[in-house]
């Protein structure tokens, strides 16, 4: 399946297909918002988008791909802002609303269009779902369920947390904090930017078999998931300048950054050493995450 139309791109019938989907993502976690809507802001937003989350799920059932989940990542933070800010308090600084929605917007929609780019349509699925089915056979459905649909919206739901203090709960006055979190999660929008144009300008023009050691990929093998992982923990920064932060709010960026440095580097880094033989010395030289100049 995942070869099934390389190079060819998404028809409109497919695209149709995943905004209905969402669509209807959205229409679920509008009713469940609005029958839990004397609760707490957070648990609201929580149980909104596990319904959301459900409905993605039964398409991606339907339709056979679990793919159907991977614009989800990036379409939810920017909803999940929007909706915080209506329920703020009265005095929460507009100026850190502002500054907080124009980054998570900034970054969802960049990497919304950045997967429309790469998408093949509904007869593609990732590459790491089709390895998934070969290990886990009839039970499939269920690991895609947990590991592939809730686990990913639980991840990103607690990355927002410190998102609803900025947007919503934080009084405290804009201060240094404040131009830091705003440098870091801008540079991080920045890096991942810049890391997948290289990566789709190498693709475009690349043969069979080659590898990407310019650019940011000459310092990092995967400068694009360091882009990510740094933008959750300038989200978090955002959200302990605007007051009073538990500890456990570091709960989503450490478990993005865990999840990319744990689970999603060591599957792209072990299929590239598996089809491309210069890849061990890459392995080797090349740090994994973090930008650095290259071991001799």
């Amino acid at each position: 399946m995942s070869g099934a139309r390389r190079g060819i791109p998404a028809t409109p019938y497919d695209l149709a297909v995943v905004v209905l989907t969402y669509v209807a993502a959205l229409a679920a976690a509008t009713y469940v918002g609005r029958t839990v809507h004397d609760m707490h802001p957070l648990v609201i937003a929580a149980a909104a988008d596990l319904a959301a989350t459900i409905v993605v799920f039964t398409f991606s059932v339907a339709y056979d791909n679990s793919s159907m989940y991977d614009a989800y990542w990036s379409v939810v933070p920017p909803a999940l802002g929007v909706f915080w800010m209506w329920g703020a308090s009265a005095d929460v600084p507009a100026a850190r609303q502002v500054l907080v929605l124009v980054l998570v917007f900034a970054w969802g929609v960049r990497l919304t269009a950045n997967w429309l780019r790469g998408w093949r349509g509904l007869a593609h699925e990732d590459w790491r779902y089709v390895q998934l089915r070969g290990q886990t056979g009839r039970g499939y459905w269920l690991a895609s369920l947990v590991g592939l649909h809730l686990a990913p919206t639980a991840v990103v739901f607690l990355g927002c947390v410190p998102m609803f203090l900025a947007v919503a709960r934080g009084t405290a006055p804009l201060g240094a904090l404040d131009l830091l979190a705003v440098a870091v999660t801008a540079f991080a929008i920045a890096v991942e930017t810049i890391a997948d144009i290289q990566l789709h300008r190498f693709r475009t023009h690349a043969t069979s078999g080659a590898t990407l050691t310019t650019g940011l990929w000459a310092y990092s093998r995967h400068p694009n998931y360091f882009g990510e992982a740094l933008f959750w923990w300038g989200l978090w920064l955002i959200g302990t300048a605007s007051g009073h932060a538990p500890w456990w709010t570091a709960a989503g960026p450490v478990l993005i950054t865990a999840m990319l440095s744990f689970v999603s580097v060591p599957l792209i880094d072990a299929r590239m050493q598996a089809s491309r033989p210069d890849y061990g010395t890459r392995l080797q030289r090349v740090s994994a995450l973090v930008p650095w100049f290259p071991r001799r």
